[in-house]
């Protein structure tokens, strides 16, 4: 078999997307298939071309095995609504052209980001080929959910509209969570066609280990119990929230570690020197290699969404790999995400954006030692079930079912 995957983010990005399908297309190959993605240079999420590389009409090269075409594409940083979408409808136009020239026996385009399914719809009707439109995310409504776009816009209902479009001229649909299919579903697509591989961590990359104590004393942190969030600092996930009160728990011991990027990174920053909080520190980003590391110091993974409905569907990816390495998990996020938590015990669910609720979820796994380590045992039969290689051969199995 031959795939085509049309993606916005792959490596040496370090997002969830990307990290997603560079372990599917890894665990493929394994089998045999032939996997080219394409994808533009390199830049999640602060808008800059990585070092190596240009933003250049088009470069090739081989990463593990699997053909990478980087197309040219609008690059700005992950902010600003108009700027991004210029960005996205420019490489899938972009990404149209490159895949024209590329032989396979089926396309996959994955969203987010969303403008990468109307170049797999496309290329399909030119390739004759069967195309998957692979959800993990619901947009436009998820933007909807941060207040970025209004539902009564213009804007949104034309997008709605080419949503339940592409739903429609897909040959199949892969979606990361139950609550997406109910979704798509409930717009009147045919539940036949829609199958879902969730998240998942690589468990040759996270496995349980001691803390790193060279970090720790490089940050300072050496004694404290640290809540770890590693992950976009974006509109969605609402860190603002925590810097309400962080300081409060400085005489408790208390440190809160932010790792990553993201649209709200410069105001969160602006927010902890002006209230002159010394628990939290903010880290940029690191290489995939050294997220482990960084997980290996924390006590407990901080998974927080702005409370909203459309975030009920949503499964974090960083519950998985946190779990792996027997991180109890802090979960602000209701619905499917809680559901599974509480159904391994791998953690303390709390209320998004609420205090009272989050503080007795961090004082009970904080100072109840039995508690730890029932969540940690609970995390090691998490990840029995979310393991991302058996999770792509799942995949390849519907792909491979594809008439």
């Amino acid at each position: 078999m031959r795939i085509l995957f049309i993606t916005d983010n792959f490596p040496p990005e370090v997002n969830a997307p990307a990290t997603r399908t560079y372990e599917h297309c890894m665990e493929w190959i394994k089998q045999g298939v032939e996997v080219t993605v394409i994808t533009c240079a390199p830049n999640f999420p602060k808008g800059k071309v990585y070092p190596g590389y240009k933003n250049k009409i088009r470069q090739e090269e081989n990463i593990d095995g699997i053909r990478v075409i980087r197309v040219w594409s609008y690059i700005t940083a992950n902010e600003g609504f108009f700027k991004r979408i210029l960005d996205f409808m420019s490489f899938g136009f972009s990404a149209f052209w490159a895949g024209l020239f590329v032989k396979t026996d089926v396309i996959i385009a994955t969203s987010p980001q969303f403008f990468t399914t109307p170049t797999g719809w496309l290329l399909s009707v030119f390739k004759r080929k069967p195309w998957v439109f692979e959800v993990r995310d619901l947009w436009p409504e998820s933007i909807k959910a941060v207040s970025a776009i209004s539902e009564n816009s213009r804007i949104f209902k034309v997008l709605e509209k080419l949503e339940r479009f592409l739903y429609r001229r897909a040959s199949m649909i892969v979606t990361v969570t139950e609550a997406f299919k109910v979704n798509i579903v409930g717009r009147g697509i045919d539940a036949h066609k829609i199958h879902v591989v969730k998240n998942g961590a690589n468990l040759d990359l996270y496995q349980p280990k001691a803390k790193n104590e060279e970090l720790l004393q490089k940050h300072h942190l050496t004694g404290k119990f640290i809540v770890g969030y590693i992950g976009t600092h974006g509109m969605a996930h609402k860190l603002d929230f925590f810097l309400g009160f962080a300081k409060e728990l400085e005489n408790e011991n208390i440190h809160f570690l932010f790792l990553g990027e993201g649209a709200e990174k410069q105001n969160l920053l602006q927010n902890a020197k002006e209230q002159q909080i010394n628990n939290v520190l903010f880290l940029d980003n690191v290489t995939k290699g050294e997220v482990a590391d960084y997980i290996s110091i924390i006590d407990v993974a901080l998974v927080h969404l702005k409370r909203s409905d459309t975030f009920k569907t949503v499964i974090p990816s960083k519950i998985f790999e946190s779990a792996a390495m027997r991180k109890p998990i802090l979960l602000g996020v209701e619905g499917e995400s809680a559901q599974i938590i509480e159904k391994f015990n791998a953690g303390l669910c709390f209320i998004p954006e609420d205090k009272t609720s989050f503080l007795q979820c961090l004082h009970k796994i904080k100072n109840d030692p039995l508690l730890y380590a029932e969540s940690q045992n609970g995390c090691d039969a998490l990840v029995k079930e979310y393991d991302r290689s058996k999770l792509a051969q799942k995949m390849l199995s519907h792909l491979n079912s594809i008439e």
